[in-house]
């Protein structure tokens, strides 16, 4: 007997303009031409040795990977990542759930980030109609196209809506399924969703169609751009971990789809980063894990063909401090540092690692203007 499950239907959910925010991307945001900070020397010198390695991974052609987490968008650096991909510096960039959302929230309404304290004793934490309806109905609607988790949002953005398939559409997917699985059962979820929204007595039908969904500061949207640029831009969310969890349009099956699309998408490109860069910016779960997988099977494919991946150089950059030289290899287990994760994480994947204390906004926009135009 299957154990009893939340009613997400039973929610209130409020409209999104009447939640309070902290931050606004038309003011907080990071100006690419923004004058970069003073750095310690020892950082501009590690810097210096990054940007020469992003210029000769740019000259044979191989990837420079930028993975970060949500602060990163919610310090206002879409417009920097951005200038970053247009000038050809970066050729993938990769962010947590949470990243994916305020890139959302910024593109669709200039504001984001909710008081979670507060909300949450109100019961009203991450209980926004826009932001899981519209996120999470992007997301049903790319697995149901073959679009990867980022994609999906991206093109919502940069086409300011979306195309609700009719049933006409669906029901042909899913009677095709000898011919594609995948798709048949991706259109049996995405009907299942509308269904049961549509019969809930929600306010809102969703009709087949186009769905007009304008999003006003969609130029501060690093997935838009990275959309309209054809740059990979891969989300990799953890289950119930963001707001959109809340939310009743929230479907598990194509959240899986299109993540692990964004997976596979994510680990091609690790498994031509011998000779490239990695960049890992303020995340200490989600881009080492990610990291650490996507090089294992990259490694196995590489020693098959009789190689070996060992030339590829990772910068960390994080807020807490390191007393330990991680170019020197792993600090013994009784050293604090020992347990500065995803520092001991990156240190085990090979090549050349290095670790930088540093706000986000003052490493990319050093970066940017350190590397300059092409």
């Amino acid at each position: 007997m299957p154990f009893p499950q939340f009613d997400r239907y039973q929610v209130r959910m409020e409209p999104l303009s009447t939640r309070a925010n902290k931050t606004s991307i038309e003011q907080d945001h990071v100006s690419p031409d923004a004058t970069p900070p003073e750095l310690p020397d020892a950082s501009r010198r590690l810097l210096e040795q990054v940007t020469d390695r992003i210029r000769q991974a740019r000259v044979n052609d191989r990837p420079v990977v930028a993975a970060f987490g949500a602060h990163t968008i919610k310090n206002g650096l879409g417009p920097v990542l951005l200038k970053l991909v247009e000038r050809g510096w970066l050729t993938h960039l990769a962010t947590n759930g949470a990243g994916i959302i305020h890139d959302w929230e910024f593109a669709f309404q200039g504001q984001s980030s909710e008081d979670v304290k507060s909300m949450v004793d109100q019961g009203r934490f991450g209980n926004w109609e826009e932001t899981g309806l519209y996120i999470n109905l992007a997301l049903n609607i790319g697995a149901f196209e073959g679009k990867g988790y980022g994609e999906s949002i991206g093109s919502m953005i940069e086409n300011e809506g979306l195309t609700i398939p009719d049933d006409s559409c669906i029901q042909a997917a899913m009677q095709g399924g000898n011919q594609n699985p995948d798709t048949a059962a991706a259109a049996a979820d995405l009907k299942l969703v509308l269904d049961q929204w549509n019969q809930s007595g929600r306010a809102r039908l969703l009709e087949p169609g186009w769905l007009d969904i304008p999003h006003p500061w969609k130029r501060f949207s690093i997935q838009a751009g990275a959309h309209r640029l054809g740059v990979p831009f891969t989300g990799h969310p953890m289950i119930g971990h963001d707001i959109i969890y809340n939310h009743p349009m929230n479907h598990g099956a194509a959240l899986g789809r299109t993540a692990q699309r964004d997976f596979l998408t994510y680990a091609e490109s690790i498994s031509r980063i011998d000779g490239g860069v990695y960049l890992s910016i303020g995340s200490a779960v989600m881009s080492p894990m990610i990291f650490e997988k996507s090089l294992s099977i990259s490694q196995n494919l590489a020693i098959q063909r009789g190689e070996h991946m060992d030339d590829h150089f990772i910068l960390v950059s994080d807020l807490a401090e390191s007393t330990w030289d991680w170019s020197q290899g792993e600090p013994p287990i009784d050293n604090p540092a020992y347990y500065l994760r995803y520092n001991k994480s990156f240190s085990r994947m090979g090549g050349t690692m290095r670790y930088l204390q540093a706000d986000n906004r003052d490493l990319l926009l050093s970066l940017l203007h350190m590397l300059g135009s092409p």
